[in-house]
């Protein structure tokens, strides 16, 4: 160190070897001792590190303010979400210019026949409107403010909310009465983030966890008493499994789910009743996945919708009766949605006069809407869907927000890597769109000053995966080939983003934060590799357990194939990917070091199999279902060693520069998995920063200033490795 604590060379994990044995198989792990956080050691080493990547990155600090502000420039910070209606008032946010956090506001109903939203300026408020909840005033004092839990009773007069003051995902539960601004007495500590408040305001649902930090138990909470006597409704016996809750639309029932990975099952609560047992709607049967919703025919009998797939792979859906006592059977139901080829069925949302079917078509999500009267009908045809369109061929429909059961307006999100997210408020009798609000981005931002395409890159085995490509058309040169494909005239940096994991899939959607990396001529790609859902339920098992190479392989070929097609070059390009992405992230260093400039992990699961084999760590179990059971299965356990990240470091290799950011209060990804692989980076010679928040959690910073100071300190790094720091000169 010098005299002004600057560190002139980076810290140095002390090796304290621990051997762990499975299946035969021998591994001398020199830095688990990393994982103890109450040991002085561990901090004095993350604050260490903190500080080696403040003194190596020192230089950056103008750009990071001047990235910063490019952020908040093209922001309006004084701002407000749409009015949304649910029960007798109209429910909005609104953020405050140098307020960290939004307030929740509602004004009421005047008309109840009138469901366009009321019209509301930023920073002027409407006769009658009142704040319900101040995030800014909740989290005084605290240097983590997370917001759980926030529901409310169908007249608005109880609220019950949850927060998080340090990043651990543990609740505390609390109930107001907004009518007098009053607390009930009683605080539930330690909950997991779930919990609904019945309609009538009776009851509280809510959830805990187990040690492992696993959702198992739902608990009844007469408000107004003493927590201690609270009721366990349901408890979920299978580690495997975890439970949360809702209310169906119709607010008849509420829906206790348990699901693991790829099984689900289902019970009722009848809310004429909050305090009956629940019944199943269909017993568990190990990888079927079902949901359900809850509507009523045109004769006024009940019926269940339920998406499944026990029959086909990327679900149908069948309406079954109501169950009364017995299970149902899902082969008795009436099948009205099988899977066209390139489909995958996603949900089915039931409305008074029509309902919404969520799917996936052509890697993209799409919505279609079906006339209630003829779809439920006693004998309904099959359905056929149309699907709801507002131009942007590589673009995203999804359905937002809509609570209430007899709307007559459909709320609906559009969206695409250039056109700005809209919320659109479609007329579903007339089919007239109405544009309510569009993602605002100050500074004159034009969507023609960009474009965007979809890329095939062929994989090791031959599949064809798709990589989406976004540029800015001044500095990017890009023709359109015979064959309809784009050439880029020049190679140029490029950021290459990654997940692969869970069957999340990578939407079209415009990053504010983005545009300073592409304004600098840096193209953004996505590969969405196997392992996601983007392609359906056969691209989530071609990469997932015994398949999960097909992730990682599918990355490099995305980044071969923009590299043979003149897009980029090795060293103009760099891998970012986050959690289950942090994983690809590693994987992808030891797999093709040399593809790449640079590497930016966030939260990453680098130390893979040390964690799921042990089942005392926080949602282990659970994730067998995704990864495999190593613990037990000696396959499983030679599969994943072959490749999880921290074990598989290869000495001497070029690997690119590494960030790696965590956060100690993680309980998904713990921080011990990237200390532990920076550690063992650097013990092999490679040019690795690991950057620690002390007091946050798997989602990083909490308040939107610190989260865009985050976002510029990553993209510093990134443009910095890029060569790509400078905007290039009007003209």
């Amino acid at each position: 160190m010098t005299n002004d604590n600057v560190p002139t060379a980076p810290p140095v994990a002390a090796k304290r070897p621990t051997t762990r044995t499975f299946h035969g198989d021998s591994f001398v792990d020199n830095y688990e001792w990393l994982r103890d956080a109450q040991d002085p050691a561990t901090i004095d080493y993350l604050n260490a590190e903190n500080a080696w990547t403040d003194a190596r990155t020192a230089h950056l600090a103008p750009l990071r303010e001047t990235l910063f502000n490019e952020i908040k420039s093209r922001t309006r910070e004084t701002d407000m979400s749409l009015p949304l209606r649910s029960g007798p008032w109209w429910y909005f946010g609104r953020t405050t210019e140098g307020k960290q956090y939004g307030t929740q506001c509602r004004v009421p109903v005047t008309d109840p026949t009138d469901w366009n939203p009321p019209t509301i300026e930023p920073g002027n408020t409407l006769d009658g409107e009142q704040v319900i909840f101040d995030a800014n005033e909740h989290a005084q004092g605290h240097d983590f403010f997370s917001i759980g839990a926030f529901s409310l009773d169908a007249t608005g007069r109880f609220l019950v909310y949850g927060t998080d003051t340090t990043g651990d995902e543990r609740y505390t539960v609390r109930i107001q009465d907004l009518n007098t601004g009053e607390h009930f007495p009683e605080v539930i500590e330690n909950t997991g983030g779930n919990a609904v408040i019945t309609p009538d305001g009776s009851y509280v649902f809510y959830t805990t966890v187990d040690e492992s930090w696993r959702p198992d138990t739902v608990w009844r909470h007469r408000v107004g008493t003493d927590p201690s006597t609270d009721k366990v409704v349901y408890h979920e016996q299978d580690e495997r499994f975890w439970v949360g809750t809702g209310f169906t639309r119709t607010e008849r029932f509420l829906v206790v789910e348990a699901s693991s990975k790829i099984t689900s099952e289902t019970r009722l609560i009848d809310l004429t009743d909050p305090t009956c047992d629940p019944i199943v709607v269909c017993p568990r049967a190990d990888g079927v996945e079902y949901s359900i919703e809850h509507g009523v025919r045109p004769d006024g009998t009940e019926l269940l919708a339920i998406t499944h797939n026990a029959r086909f792979a990327d679900f149908e859906i069948v309406l079954t009766d109501v169950p009364t006592g017995e299970p149902i059977d899902l082969a008795s139901g009436v099948s009205v949605l099988t899977p066209a080829t390139g489909e995958r069925i996603e949900a089915v949302d039931i409305f008074r006069d029509y309902l919404v079917v969520s799917y996936r078509s052509g890697a993209l999500p799409r919505i279609a809407i079906l006339d209630a009267a003829a779809a439920l009908s006693p004998n309904p045809e099959p359905w056929t869907l149309i699907p709801v369109s507002f131009g942007d061929e590589l673009s995203a429909t999804g359905i937002g927000s809509n609570p209430e059961y007899d709307q007559p307006l459909l709320r609906i999100g559009f969206g695409s890597f250039i056109t700005p997210a809209q919320i659109i408020d479609l007329d579903v009798a007339s089919g007239t769109p109405h544009v309510r609000k569009t993602q605002e981005i100050l500074g004159g931002y034009d969507p023609a000053d960009y474009g965007q395409a979809r890329l095939w890159a062929r994989a090791e085995d031959g599949t064809e995966v798709p990589i989406s490509i976004v540029w800015k058309r001044s500095a990017v040169n890009v023709s359109i080939g015979p064959d309809g494909v784009p050439v880029p005239a020049r190679t140029s940096p490029l950021r290459l983003y990654g997940y692969g994991a869970y069957e999340a899939s990578m939407d079209p959607g415009v990053s504010v934060a983005r545009l300073s990396s592409l304004d600098r001529g840096v193209i953004f790609a996505i590969a969405h590799v196997r392992g996601g859902g983007e392609m359906g339920r056969a691209w989530y098992e071609q990469g997932r357990m015994l398949n999960k190479k097909n992730s990682f392989t599918d990355f490099v070929s995305c980044a071969r194939h923009l590299v043979d097609a003149g897009w980029t070059v090795p060293e103009k390009m760099v891998a970012e990917g986050g959690s289950a992405g942090g994983l690809l992230m590693g994987a992808v260093a030891n797999l093709a070091p040399e593809l790449f400039a640079g590497i930016v992990a966030d939260v990453p699961f680098v130390d893979a199999l040390t964690s799921i084999l042990d089942p005392a760590l926080p949602l282990t179990v659970i994730e067998w279902d995704e990864w495999g059971d190593p613990l037990h299965n000696p396959e499983v356990y030679q599969y994943m060693r072959s490749y999880t990240p921290y074990e598989n470091v290869r000495d001497g290799a070029r690997y690119p520069r590494i960030l790696a950011v965590t956060s100690l209060n993680d309980t998904r990804v713990l921080f011990v998995e990237p200390a532990k692989w920076t550690a063992r980076l650097r013990e092999a010679g490679v040019d690795v920063l690991l950057k620690t928040e002390m007091s946050a959690g798997h989602g990083g910073v909490s308040g939107r200033y610190a989260k865009w100071r985050e976002v510029a300190f990553e993209m510093a790094w990134t443009l910095d490795v890029l060569g790509a720091t400078a905007l290039p000169p009007v003209k």
